[in-house]
């Protein structure tokens, strides 16, 4: 437990460098728009109507519905910045003339997980950007977290090395206080970092929807972090760790959020979805609550699950998802994928058969032609709450997606603080 009547001075240095690093970004992100145009770093957003526009030279109005276009890749603008800032924090907490001039030794294990957890975000804010200029295919995507948690991993070996899970207590006259996974240890992490990278990718596609998830997330973690140092009894090293890291995290996407939410004025890009997935699965690993996390995470587990089947192809999956667009009343609507019912093989049809009575799949059966065709609503939690919620405003459909995301944060925060002492020891 942390003395609560004294802050640490790198803990103060950090906030004051977080809030600087806010109020750049607020600045900067509309001041770097027409750079980002220019260069073709673009997009349109495919949830609005648009604008009619005139025909100067015929002098009449075109039916053609224009869209502006927005920045894209504006989460290379926070990761950047994020870099930054915990660069420049480095100073402040491994104060190298006082470790010099005392007999204390340098914590060289502490700067290495330091260093480790920005390479890899580094890697990956790399590599994000390089996927929202080149659009990379799925299978590459898959391999990009992969390449960027090696550091992690190495280092995680290099000083830790534990590799034990304790068995909760139901489980433990079958297999004993805790288990040692050995090598499948390493596979967990690394299918940590892939999984959170892309689960927020996959969780996206409305206003306001990626920064938001991820804002709702390192707040939980932060709340849980300060918790477990005011009233935990173990760990407030790694706990001051995953602070350090996530109060900067949360202080550039703030003003990210601004500007992305509804209706946007700049997107984030796959960057940021990568950078943020790959910060979280940093904070949790070297944080030592990678468990936590995860419940964190069950809005986008949920989505994952349940979109399985389409990035799978089990079912037929076009290239984007998003909920379409009513142009009469600027509702946003299910999108849906519609293919001939011989394409379907006899997995799909189980999908079908099993999730339609549910009520979770909304399926058609239609004839063209001669020809058989099934229509069902596209794969994602974003459809699926239009389905339960009927046609509904973009702006209102973020508030919806991200209320659950607080609601799910809370009950995994009253589960890791209170439920769990039930089946692990204090």
């Amino acid at each position: 437990m942390m003395d609560t009547g004294s802050i640490p001075t790198p803990f103060v240095a950090n906030v004051i460098l977080s809030s600087i690093s806010s109020l750049i970004l607020f600045y900067i992100i509309p001041e770097f728009k027409d750079m980002f145009i220019n260069a073709g770093l673009f997009g349109i957003d495919m949830n609005k109507v648009g604008n009619r526009h005139s025909n100067r030279e015929n002098k009449s109005i075109s039916q053609d519905l224009v869209k502006p276009k927005l920045p894209e890749a504006q989460g290379v603008l926070s990761g950047a910045v994020y870099l930054i800032v915990v660069f420049v924090f480095i100073p402040f907490r491994f104060p190298f003339l006082d470790h010099l001039n005392s007999e204390h030794n340098f914590p060289h294990h502490e700067f290495v997980d330091y260093l480790a957890a920005l390479l890899s975000m580094c890697c990956m804010l790399f590599l994000g950007f390089a996927d929202d200029v080149l659009n990379l295919k799925w299978r590459h995507k898959l391999w990009l977290p992969t390449m960027a948690s090696l550091p992690l991993l190495m280092v995680y070996y290099i000083n830790f090395g534990h590799t034990l899970i304790i068995v909760p207590k139901p489980f433990r006259e079958l297999l004993g206080t805790s288990v040692d996974l050995g090598i499948l240890y390493y596979v967990y992490m690394g299918m940590m970092a892939v999984f959170c990278t892309n689960a927020i990718n996959i969780l996206a596609g409305v206003n306001g929807l990626e920064a938001g998830q991820t804002l709702v997330i390192a707040c939980s973690v932060m709340f849980f972090n300060v918790y477990q140092l005011m009233y935990g009894n173990t760990q407030t090293e790694a706990h001051l760790f995953s602070l350090y890291l996530i109060i900067p995290y949360i202080a550039v996407t703030v003003p990210l959020l601004y500007y992305n939410w509804c209706p946007a004025r700049a997107f984030v890009g796959d960057t940021f979805c990568y950078f943020s997935g790959m910060a979280f699965a940093v904070i949790s690993i070297l944080g030592h609550f990678s468990k936590t996390m995860l419940l964190f995470f069950v809005p986008q587990i949920i989505n994952f699950l349940y979109s399985a089947p389409q990035i799978f192809h089990i079912l037929p999956c076009p290239r984007h998802r998003l909920p379409s667009v009513n142009r009469e009343t600027g509702l946003l609507e299910m999108s849906k994928m519609k293919t001939k019912s011989s394409d379907i093989g006899r997995l799909g049809w189980v999908v079908i058969n099993v999730l339609s009575p549910l009520g979770l799949l909304s399926v058609e059966e239609l004839q063209e032609k001669g020809d058989k065709y099934i229509q069902f609503n596209n794969m994602t939690v974003i459809n699926l709450a239009i389905k339960f919620c009927g046609p509904i405003y973009e702006r209102n459909l973020s508030l919806v997606l991200l209320f659950i995301q607080v609601l799910c944060s809370v009950l995994a925060l009253v589960i890791r603080l209170h439920v769990a002492k039930y089946f692990y020891d204090e």
